[in-house]
């Protein structure tokens, strides 16, 4: 149950051609500690509760636990959670051996773009797409539950 993965910023919206599959995502925190979080997420008509630790200190890997919960009740826990509810299309694209998830965040997030890729072991050597640009693995400023709380028009 451990994550391994790298994100990366997108340089550009060309991925767009690249991907068959896309989903709509909302996303609340019952807790965005930085030692545990507490996700509640839809992912267009399914739910999830997700758990997820501190990461390690290279960023890249963590312990992750999930587990689809009823739409509903995905929908009522996410009128329990911290102020601010994540939003994004997330589209997936299959570039050699790695899949890539590429996250276009709406609402006050507008204009963050992240790409994560899910690796096997944390030296695992991935070629990158054209349209991948500067890796930001492990800037806590990229987490979604640093996202949730400090939206990216705030950045600025």
């Amino acid at each position: 149950m451990l994550e391994i993965e790298r994100k990366y910023k997108a340089k550009n919206s060309t991925f767009l051609d690249d991907s068959k599959v896309s989903y709509k995502i909302k996303q609340g925190y019952l807790n965005s500690s930085p030692e545990r979080t507490v996700r509640i997420r839809t992912k267009n008509d399914k739910g999830f509760i997700t758990i997820k630790g501190k990461s390690d200190q290279s960023g890249t890997t963590r312990f992750e636990w999930e587990k689809e919960i009823p739409y509903e009740e995905a929908l009522t826990l996410l009128n329990l959670c911290e102020d601010f509810i994540i939003e994004k299309t997330r589209y997936v694209i299959n570039y050699q051996e790695y899949v890539f998830e590429v996250d276009v965040f709406e609402g006050k997030n507008s204009g963050l773009i992240i790409v994560e890729v899910e690796l096997n072991n944390e030296n695992d050597k991935v070629v990158l797409p054209d349209w991948v640009g500067e890796e930001i693995t492990g800037d806590e400023r990229y987490y979604n539950s640093y996202i949730s709380n400090h939206p990216f028009e705030n950045w600025k």
